[in-house]
């Protein structure tokens, strides 16, 4: 959290006037907490950057393309409900077969029991299904791991120069002070031996 009188991610994405960036420039010179978070905004800047766009992987892409399609039959009654001259020859169709069942007046056709070996429609789309999804959610899991993954490798690369950053801060903050250090010990020096300040 930082001290300043502005947002420091305004001021970062220069979204801030003139005279108030200037009184966040005064004001982050002054304090250690500001600085500190400005660096942590350029960090995540550059970690960000670093960052490649993905692709959504093909095979996805051409699981879920099938899955959300609609079916050949889906499609064809689609059609034929928006047609109206379809939609009447139809109704004068079964109109016509209602009039001839009922005047020869067969008896109901009795379908036999499927045979053993037949094909459980119904289990082998609940089966696809399953499989599908255990599909789509390893292929997202990877996707995930591999992100997370180059996240990690950002953040850890980020803190690493950042420390190296900050180390070589204090260095240089350090030698700046003992320059400071030295050149007032001088000035005390020639004052004391000129007898009092010229």
């Amino acid at each position: 959290m930082s001290c300043s009188p502005f947002d420091l991610r305004d001021y970062f994405f220069e979204e801030l006037a003139e005279d108030d960036r200037q009184q966040v420039d005064l004001h982050s010179r002054t304090c250690e907490k500001c600085r500190e978070e400005l660096s942590r905004l350029r960090s995540t800047q550059a970690a960000l950057l670093a960052v490649a766009d993905e692709e959504i992987p093909q095979r996805i892409g051409f699981i879920s393309d099938r899955v959300y399609e609609p079916s050949r039959l889906r499609r064809w009654w689609g059609a034929f409900w928006e047609s109206a001259p379809r939609l009447g020859f139809a109704s004068a169709a079964m109109l016509s077969a209602a009039i001839i069942v009922s005047a020869m007046h067969r008896p109901a056709v009795v379908t036999p029991p499927a045979p053993a070996g037949a094909v459980d429609v119904v289990k082998l789309q609940a089966d696809f299904s399953r499989q599908l999804n255990e599909a789509v959610q390893k292929a997202v899991a990877e996707s995930d791991a591999r992100h997370e993954q180059r996240t990690a490798q950002l953040l850890t690369a980020a803190a690493r120069r950042f420390d190296g950053e900050r180390k070589s801060d204090i260095e240089q903050v350090s030698q700046r002070f003992a320059i400071l250090e030295k050149y007032y010990r001088r000035e005390m020096r020639a004052s004391i031996l000129g007898g009092g300040p010229q």
